[in-house]
């Protein structure tokens, strides 16, 4: 009996020594685009000076991409930024799926090792004497006799998978892509939530220096209305002049409620971002920052790499290839090995006597005859959610070299865009002032000091708005290369993750 054991202990150690094969394929990164080749170097419309060179993508973005918004220099952005990573509930969700694929992780893990469970059980239970006795050879079966008795258990039960075919190591594989994707996930939420933060900001900075021209633009048409009515009085202009000057005061009145509206919008949509109630979120009024950080000449291209959302694809397609080898494994048999030991008696006093113990162990093996095509449509099934997630990785590379090509030009453009607005806005103001210099000398009608005062007005809140352009422009640049071009790393803001590939 003892030998029995050992051999049977012995076959199944070595059945599980000497699998070493996981059926499926084993995972190769496919080629980030289809088609064609990877591009050589970043371009920029009209600037071709103005490139980075790249490289095969390596997707990295568990390394630091720094605490970037430093960069502009504002005092308030670190500190909304800071209140952002702590109260945003999104990156919060972000990060219990994160617990979640971990806990999955290792829920997976645990099928490397045997399962043990102890289920001890205490009956007391009459047999009928008109059942049939178990066949004996000495004395013979009789029936017509009952017994009652107890019955006490204590038994620890055993079940552990053989891991043949590499089932539970491909699932053990999907797993931890799915992990490290939720990683890079959260990655993603935190960038994506550093951005909307910044962008939301400048936006609202964008928005007080137009009011605050708007307003000074209204305190000077209320003077000229004021100029104008006095002169009226005095019989050197017209009623007409009058009329102009009070329209153009009145219209630019009407503006700064419209603009109000727009601030508090984008003040409660921060508010919402910050993790904070709308009621109560104020912002003091401040400046447009001036502080734009230059972007390199050359923008080193392997900063796209630490994209999160690539990084995601990326081990997203190694888990839907690992669920392809799950998959194939449902073709062989699945081979068991159980064992039980214990002790069982009818009295408790001799329970846990030697007499009293039991046990058994085998192997048992369970084998796929016949699924009605189940097995063969879920292998078509795993090897099509494999193709979808390779056409998402790709899809996710694409966007991301549109994104920062198109934020590159974005640099470019606006710079020259905001040199020409400056000459225009120049040009509108001395424009201004001749006009109100032949306006006071009587050489002409309060029309032509309208006509220039709107210009100018018109001008400095268009070059506002391109230095607000230009600010977004920066922010989603950097957002696009997944961090800095520096490559500072912030304080705490990296989630370490040592399971990936």
């Amino acid at each position: 009996m003892r030998n029995r054991f050992f051999i049977t202990a012995f076959a199944c150690g070595a059945l599980s020594i000497i699998a070493g094969c996981s059926v499926g394929p084993d995972y190769r990164r496919p080629a980030a685009l289809k088609s064609e080749p990877m591009p050589s170097a970043f371009t920029v419309p009209t600037d071709t000076n103005n490139v980075g060179e790249w490289k095969t993508a390596e997707p990295s973005a568990n390394v630091p991409r720094g605490a970037w918004w430093e960069i502009f220099g504002d005092g308030e952005l670190s500190r909304l930024e800071t209140v952002a990573a702590t109260g945003n509930q999104s990156l919060a969700a972000a990060a219990a799926r994160l617990e979640q694929s971990r806990a999955d992780l290792g829920v997976a893990r645990s099928d490397y090792y045997p399962q043990f469970s102890a289920d001890p059980e205490y009956t007391r239970q009459r047999t009928s004497p008109n059942a049939p006795l178990a066949p004996r050879k000495t004395p013979p079966a009789q029936g017509g006799v009952s017994h009652t008795y107890n019955n006490f258990v204590a038994p620890l039960n055993m079940n552990w998978e053989l891991d043949l075919w590499g089932r539970v190591r491909r699932q053990v594989e999907t797993a931890r892509a799915n992990f490290v994707a939720s990683a890079d996930d959260l990655q993603s939420a935190r960038l994506a939530l550093q951005a909307e933060v910044a962008l939301d900001y400048f936006s609202l900075r964008e928005l007080d220096q137009e009011r605050r021209v708007v307003a000074e633009s209204i305190e000077t048409f209320r003077r000229s209305l004021e100029l104008t009515q006095n002169r009226r009085k005095g019989g050197i202009v017209s009623d007409l002049d009058v009329s102009q000057a009070e329209t153009q005061l009145r219209s630019t009145e009407a503006e700064l409620p419209a603009i109000d509206l727009d601030r508090a919008r984008v003040l409660h949509a921060l508010a919402t971002v910050c993790g904070q109630s709308a009621i109560n979120f104020q912002l003091a009024v401040g400046p447009l920052t001036n502080s734009i950080p230059g972007v390199p000449a050359r923008v080193p291209s392997e900063l796209l790499e630490r994209r999160p959302d690539v990084a995601a694809a990326e081990r997203r397609m190694a888990s839907a290839n690992a669920q392809v080898g799950v998959a194939r494994s449902a073709f062989y048999p699945r081979v068991f090995l159980t064992g039980a030991a214990g002790f069982q008696s009818i009295s408790a006093d001799s329970l846990f006597d030697w007499p009293s113990r039991v046990w058994s162990l085998g192997p048992s093996v369970s084998l796929p005859l016949f699924t009605g095509g189940r097995n063969r449509s879920e292998l078509i099934r795993a090897h099509a959610v494999y193709d979808e997630t390779v056409a998402n990785y790709r899809q996710t590379v694409l966007s991301a070299f549109q994104e920062v090509e198109d934020q590159l030009a974005a640099q470019k453009l606006l710079a020259s865009q905001i040199a020409a607005q400056q000459a225009a806005l120049a040009a509108a103001r001395h424009t201004l002032d001749i006009a109100n210099n032949r306006y006071k000398a009587g050489v002409v009608t309060y029309l032509e000091v309208a006509t220039a005062q709107s210009a100018a007005l018109t001008n400095e809140r268009s070059y506002i708005d391109l230095e607000g352009q230009r600010l977004s422009a920066e922010v989603s640049l950097i957002k696009a290369l997944g961090g800095d071009w520096q490559g500072n790393p912030s304080k705490g803001e990296a989630t370490q993750v040592s399971e990936r590939n």
